[in-house]
């Protein structure tokens, strides 16, 4: 598919092992306590059990789970805000980057820096968000065929081999139901989210490659940035 990236595959393979552990958890709290937002027992909330499963695999701690879980019930906690920017790094390649924060006002204006900063730019809202279509990205450790007809089989829209296994691309709605019929059907799924994926990739010039990689890397350091999707090849 268009809008698989090397980039993408990088930055799986570094949230492993990164030595940020921290400001990793801080991110993955954020997302289990807005998942948890739909009910808090993952046997019945999809999108909860996805992110513990997340939290699992980046050997978060079992308090840091509990207290983002708690957060929903906690009154006096800041409230989480889902923001959407949009903008343009080096070449004209299109980034979508979601935040989770409890002060928009400060997440803005350091997303803006880090983009300025770093050789990209805001973009004004749609200008890049046609590019990209939500949908669901599950990757299994397993490869060959037999994997990829598994796959198919378990729903997928299109599937292909990647260097950390096979990455399996759904309908959104459909994400939840894919991942369990691969897990019934014995794959081990290592990722299952919702992603803005590419419709068309955009080649990069090697003049511009290594700034890219940079400017992606920086802003998804920041803190309260949970995910970056690009449409650059």
């Amino acid at each position: 598919m268009s809008g698989h990236s090397k980039w993408a595959t990088t930055k799986r393979q570094k949230a492993v092992v990164d030595a940020k552990r921290g400001a990793l958890f801080t991110k993955i709290g954020n997302q289990i306590a807005i998942a948890a937002r739909g009910g808090t027992d993952p046997d019945t909330n999809a999108s909860l059990a996805m992110m513990l499963e997340k939290a699992r695999l980046a050997n978060m701690p079992k308090a840091n789970i509990e207290r983002a879980i708690a957060r929903v019930a906690d009154k006096s906690s800041a409230t989480l805000i889902e923001e959407t920017y949009e903008a343009y790094g080096p070449g004209g390649v299109g980034i979508i980057i979601e935040v989770a924060t409890d002060n928009k006002n400060r997440t803005m204006p350091e997303v803006r820096h880090t983009l300025d900063k770093n050789g990209g730019r805001m973009a004004d809202p749609g200008s890049v968000m046609f590019q990209f279509e939500r949908k669901g990205v599950i990757v299994i450790s397993e490869k060959g065929e037999e994997a990829l007809m598994a796959a198919l089989e378990a729903g997928a829209e299109d599937a292909e081999e990647q260097e950390d296994g096979i990455e399996i691309y759904t309908p959104a709605s459909d994400l939840a139901k894919v991942r369990e019929a691969l897990i019934a059907n014995g794959m081990t799924v290592s990722s299952a989210e919702l992603q803005y994926v590419a419709n068309n990739s955009v080649p990069v010039e090697p003049e511009n490659a290594e700034k890219l990689e940079k400017l992606l890397d920086a802003v998804d350091d920041l803190d309260d940035v949970v995910a970056v999707h690009t449409n650059a090849e």
